[in-house]
């Protein structure tokens, strides 16, 4: 029923949005967080993979260990501005926030460790997407 849900209301990620990306195999960081839903604002435990510039969600390890599964969802880390702390924002412990201009995400690690961790993973991942799209916009003005 869930999945009928999904397709319904279009929350199934583009495949263009992970197409090439082997989320299965040699992630930059894999692990369990508590993602707030986008629409009905409950907690669910994912898998989360962060590889080449790309935050992806599974149901579980075992999906995102799959070739060809479907991602739960997809977020362009490169499309970030800030990763940051956000226990006081939602009230939990071990709560983080991923930031758009258009959208923030909100997520709950399993402790202060591995908050850190996502946190300083994201981050890096946002600064080197920020430069290749800095690095590819010189070398098009260039030619």
């Amino acid at each position: 029923m869930e999945n009928l849900w999904r397709i319904a209301t279009g929350q199934d990620p583009n495949r263009e949005d992970y197409e090439g990306i082997e989320f299965w195999s040699n992630p930059e960081r894999s692990g369990w967080l508590t993602k707030q839903g986008d629409y009905i604002k409950t907690w669910r435990r994912r898998w989360f993979v962060l590889k080449r510039g790309k935050l992806l969600w599974f149901k579980d390890q075992a999906a995102a260990e799959t070739r060809g599964s479907t991602p739960r969802g997809v977020i362009s880390v490169g499309d970030c501005l800030t990763v940051k702390g956000a226990e006081d924002v939602v009230n939990k412990p071990f709560a983080f926030e991923v930031s758009s201009g258009s959208y923030t995400l909100f997520f709950v690690a399993d402790n202060d460790k591995e908050k850190e961790e996502w946190i300083n993973s994201i981050g890096r991942s946002i600064l080197q997407q920020s430069r290749s799209v800095t690095d590819s916009e010189i070398l098009d003005y260039d030619h």
